[in-house]
């Protein structure tokens, strides 16, 4: 009979919804205090024992009728500002259970939406902390016992407390899924149990540690099973003095020192290595111990003979003489979920299971992406972004989720190539989403004014420098653009000519632009005859009715001022061009 390991547990939400403060409230300890500004800065790890678990909660088990047989927890806290680091492992989540925190007074805000999607996404069975009951107004502790102490709440508190949580359970069922209060439900495959706590006050912690155990032991056994072969996935590479570590998670078999191990790159060989140094995370604390051997689940630091390359989130195995075997192994878990289209953006991300995170919210609003990458955004991206200018200029765009951009990269980026970073996935989307819609607006309206230039000028009659043969004279920009070889229309709807040359500051430009005062000649016009003693005062850009139409018809694009000159000429023309 296999052994069983220790389910790996992921907790994750929205930023400010407590929930390293409930992890801290889980394991005994206190993180959160230390951390800057109090939001998790990196993926961190904690091991909890069986025998922890029986000292915290050993009498809800017995009168749950509970017989632990899980050799603990492995718990792995996501940064907030990640939403959801997305680690995985061949064939779907490295969690095997995930804790949703929600701050019940808030309820589902868009970084909880976006890790719904991704659990959903990777079938990740998940239980929700109800947290911060204790900042319903008049809540109070009243019985250890969870279901007891929430019936027990007076009348105007408890009708606070289920009307936000049946507002959540609303909420959730719009996601697809169907949920309840723990101590209401059957059957766990059925329903997604909500388990009120606090972090602060810790009620509802003991529930929630006897939740895990219950729902990991009588769901997941088959999945617990350990086999004899190591695999794990690569965290994060850290630099400790001169020294270069790497946080791993072991999610099955055994790994000894002795082993070599085998490393998935990017679309390459694997990187076969031995292991100088192999600790072990050490119970409810984040030190580390060495060891010869470890047994999943575990959370590992190595310092590896090979490290270079070496990516976050990529996987390893124990390395048997196979490379072939598991560069085709390592190559259809990497790509599985790395699919790029033949045109689309650059996506960059901080490690494997991030960018398939940010992969697939990007495919959810049909967003498609041409190159995909991991580490820092680089020179090759912005030469990849540049050559999206000739395709498709809404492509010319590249994202970088949770990574800096080299300095290489800033020097030879272009204004009409765009680079979005941010380390909160859903503000990345949004933003990226808004500068889309911004810039197809403006790629509309470029192709309008192509078709035909709205202007507005002004005579300036104290500027006239030649009277005729061309007639030379100042006049300013009220609105709109002024172009080389422009129809003009006066004032009364006449025709006057067609620019042909535009002077500002004694230089020949091209074009002008509103609030510009400039000197234009216009073959054929006598200015004293037909514009001084005519008393004609505006000149206006000539616009066929064809041209009006589909001004009209995309009005949304062009700015009031615009929209004010259209009008006029309508005016002049004397005719409704609808």
């Amino acid at each position: 009979m296999n052994k069983i390991r220790a389910p790996i547990i992921t907790v994750c939400g929205h930023v400010d919804h407590g929930k390293t403060s409930l992890l801290d409230s889980l394991r005994g300890t206190c993180i959160a205090d230390s951390e800057a500004g109090n939001i998790t800065q990196k993926i961190s790890f904690s091991l909890i024992t069986e025998s922890l678990i029986k000292k915290r909660i050993g009498n809800l088990l017995k009168v749950n009728k509970i017989n632990l047989n899980i050799p603990g927890f492995l718990l792995i806290d996501t940064p907030g500002h990640a939403a959801f680091t997305n680690l995985r492992k061949r064939g779907g989540s490295l969690a095997d259970l995930a804790v949703l925190v929600i701050d019940i007074n808030e309820g589902i805000k868009p970084q909880t939406a976006e890790v719904i999607k991704i659990l959903k996404h990777n079938k990740t069975p998940f239980l929700i902390a109800l947290n911060k009951i204790d900042n319903i107004s008049g809540w109070r502790k009243l019985n250890d016992s969870l279901q007891k102490s929430i019936e027990s709440q007076p009348q105007n508190v408890k009708q606070v407390f289920d009307e936000r949580y049946m507002t959540l359970i609303g909420a959730l069922n719009s996601h697809g899924f169907d949920a309840d209060l723990f101590y209401n439900i059957k059957d766990f495959t059925q329903k997604i149990a909500l388990v009120p706590t606090s972090a602060k006050t810790k009620e509802g912690i003991p529930e929630l540690i006897m939740m895990l155990c219950g729902v990991s032991q009588k769901y997941l056994s088959n999945k617990l099973k350990l086999n004899e072969d190591a695999k794990g996935v690569m965290l994060e590479i850290k630099k400790e003095k001169t020294t270069n570590y790497i946080e791993a998670i072991l999610y099955d078999g055994e790994l000894s020192k002795k082993d070599q191990i085998a490393v998935a790159s990017f679309g390459g060989e694997p990187i076969i290595t031995n292991i100088r140094i192999l600790e072990e995370i050490q119970p409810l604390c984040a030190k580390f111990r060495p060891k010869d051997k470890v047994q999943a689940s575990t959370g590992l630091r190595m310092q590896l003979v090979e490290k270079a390359n070496i990516l976050p989130g990529m996987p390893f195995e124990i390395y048997k003489n196979n490379k072939e075997e598991l560069k085709e192994k390592f190559k259809k878990e990497i790509l599985e979920n790395i699919q790029t289209s033949k045109q689309g953006i650059i996506a960059k991300a901080d490690s494997l299971g991030s960018l398939e995170a940010l992969l697939f919210l990007l495919k959810q609003e049909n967003i498609q992406v041409v190159k995909a990458g991991i580490g820092s955004i680089n020179k090759a991206d912005v030469i990849s972004a540049k050559a999206n200018l000739e395709i498709n200029e809404l492509d010319s765009i590249i994202v970088g989720f949770n990574v800096s951009i080299d300095e290489d990269a800033r020097d030879i980026t272009q204004k009409n190539i765009k680079i979005l970073t941010d380390e909160v996935i859903y503000k990345l989307i949004e933003n990226l989403t808004e500068f889309r819609k911004e810039k197809a607006k403006e790629i509309e309206r470029k192709r309008l004014m192509g078709l035909a230039t709205i202007c507005k000028l002004k005579v300036l009659p104290q500027y006239v420098f030649r009277n005729t043969k061309p007639a030379i004279f100042g006049v300013k920009v009220e609105g709109g653009k002024l172009i080389s070889n422009l129809q003009l229309i006066d004032d009364k709807g006449d025709k006057v000519g067609r620019v042909k040359n535009i002077q500002s500051e004694n230089k020949s430009v091209q074009e002008s632009t509103e609030g510009k005062e400039v000197a234009i000649s216009i073959p054929g016009l006598n200015f004293e005859r037909q514009i001084k003693n005519t008393g004609i005062e505006t000149f206006y850009s000539e616009i066929s009715k064809s041209q009006f139409k589909n001004f009209k018809k995309s009005k949304d694009l062009l700015s009031e001022k615009e929209k004010q000159i259209l009008m006029e000429i309508e005016r002049i023309k004397g005719e409704k061009w609808e």
